[in-house]
């Protein structure tokens, strides 16, 4: 941060907090903050990318009780206080200090060592901090940097949850613990496996983005489970207890009831996908089988079973509907 900042800059303000608010409170106001602005939540959006960095400094000062306290005092000098280089660019007060005259009735600059002796007076010593390019207790250790990842996993795999072993740039492998239920294009972030800090701060994140391959049978649907189901014409006419597969490979029996028809849906209730958040169902779709080829005999009793049939068209309420809607709209 540039020297003059803590002149000119009012955290409190961009906290939107009073100047006595508690340590709690404090924090309560930037985590709703840092939210609302996080580049994760507002991806190429570079206004809210400069708030979320205008809050982060203005809570890196003020959440130190040491460099807050420090804040306060440079801030109470008065706000026209300004910074002026002196004749080698150091920093120097010309407005604050300026009644410091060296000297008859001619002012002169202060220089960086006066500065920091006057600063070191008033704060304890050690003022300013040439190491961090401004005031002692500004910001604390820098956050590591986010790393994003991205990781493949069989569907049965995200389902039951895994830990994956990661390699990250530099050789360093990280281990990724992956919750049950995950679904494709889900972001998981990993608190603290990202890069570490440069001066001895939090590591950053770890930002996976999980990609899930398609299972051959079954599909998801939320929580639930969705696979199709061929049934014979003879079962879904005459009705059947037919067996249906499970995830794990197993089966489970399911009445079909007489007249099913193509296309409804069966319930298995609780073998569905499990998560923290609850149990889905098995939900598995009727498909009538049509035989792809028909004996002489068996030829011979399906056109019985037709002769034998009322004659109505199937279709009939179909076309009905279609020649209404037609009729309306002319």
């Amino acid at each position: 941060m540039a020297s003059n900042d803590w002149f000119e800059k009012d955290f409190y303000a961009v906290l939107g907090v009073s100047k006595d608010v508690s340590d709690a409170d404090l924090k309560k106001a930037y985590r709703k903050l840092a939210r609302q602005f996080h580049p994760d939540s507002n991806p190429g959006n570079p206004k809210a990318e400069a708030r979320f960095k205008e809050i982060s400094e203005a809570y890196s000062v003020l959440s130190d009780p040491e460099s807050r306290r420090e804040y306060d005092q440079i801030r109470a000098m008065g706000s026209g206080a300004r910074f002026t280089a002196g004749g080698g660019g150091s920093p120097g007060f010309e407005d604050v200090f300026g009644m410091f005259n060296r000297g008859g009735g001619t002012r002169t600059p202060y220089t960086q060592s006066d500065f920091d002796d006057l600063l070191g007076g008033m704060f304890g010593g050690g003022g300013f901090g040439r190491s961090t390019g401004g005031f002692r207790g500004f910001g604390g250790p820098t956050r590591g940097r986010d790393v994003s990842a991205t990781v493949t996993l069989d569907f049965l795999t995200a389902i039951r949850g895994d830990t994956v072993t990661l390699q990250q740039s530099g050789g360093r492998s990280v281990r990724a613990r992956i919750p049950a239920g995950v679904q494709d294009g889900q972001r998981i972030r990993l608190r603290g496996k990202g890069e570490p800090s440069p001066d001895g701060g939090q590591p950053g994140d770890l930002v996976l983005t999980v990609s899930v391959r398609p299972h051959p049978v079954f599909e998801r649907d939320g929580l639930n489970l969705r696979l199709d189901v061929p049934v014979s014409f003879t079962e879904a006419v005459l009705g059947a207890t037919i067996e249906v597969p499970t995830l794990e490979g197993e089966t489970v029996r399911l009445r079909v009831a007489p007249g099913t028809p193509s296309g409804r849906v069966l319930r298995v209730k609780g073998r569905g996908i499990t998560t923290s958040k609850g149990t889905g169902d098995l939900l598995a779709t009727v498909q009538i089988a049509v035989p792809g080829h028909l004996t002489a005999e068996a030829r011979k009793h399906l056109e019985a079973f037709a002769a034998a049939m009322p004659d109505e068209n199937p279709r009939a309420e179909l076309l009905e509907r279609v020649r209404t809607a037609a009729r309306a709209a002319g």
